[in-house]
């Protein structure tokens, strides 16, 4: 059985994208094949909390290879778009503009595929920021259903 969402999230207006892409691109530095993170619902810089998304596309540079007629959005990918959520969120929240890279990622669970045409939902609470790392608790969803959980741990570089 999947653990508690992290928040509310579900309450949100997710036809409202409160940041773009452009916006993204502003903050976080990942380029191309892994600029992962499309959008975002929700900063709550007060609260800790967070909520994006990535629209798996077919056209995609893993789908031709993971898996050959079954594709399969890649587990590591889902990682990465939480770090780059955890990113973006710690880089506004702070005012930091230098690069939170990964120093850890604990307690990964994988509960559901994402393909091809779904719209990956991740949200996240900070657990911890400090001067020089911050840890935020991500989980992603598919169609309301709990996909993905992790930890993920940056430190500024």
């Amino acid at each position: 059985m999947p653990p508690k969402n992290l928040f509310d999230w579900q309450s949100l207006d997710l036809n409202r994208v409160l940041i773009s892409q452009d916006d993204i691109y502003k903050v976080n530095k990942h380029r191309f094949e892994f600029q992962l993170l499309d959008g975002a619902f929700h900063m709550d810089h007060q609260a800790g909390e967070m909520a994006g998304f990535r629209d798996v596309r077919d056209d995609e540079f893993w789908v031709r290879g993971h898996i050959p007629g079954r594709p399969i959005f890649p587990g590591v990918l889902m990682i990465e778009t939480a770090a780059q959520l955890v990113s973006y969120f710690a880089s506004t929240a702070t005012g930091n503009s230098g690069f939170l890279g990964f120093s850890g990622v604990d307690q990964v669970r994988f509960r559901g595929t994402v393909v091809p045409g779904n719209r990956l939902i991740m949200i996240g609470k900070m657990v911890e920021m400090r001067p020089r790392r911050c840890i935020g608790a991500t989980q992603g969803f598919v169609n309301g259903e709990m996909v993905f959980e992790g930890l993920i741990t940056g430190m500024w570089l």
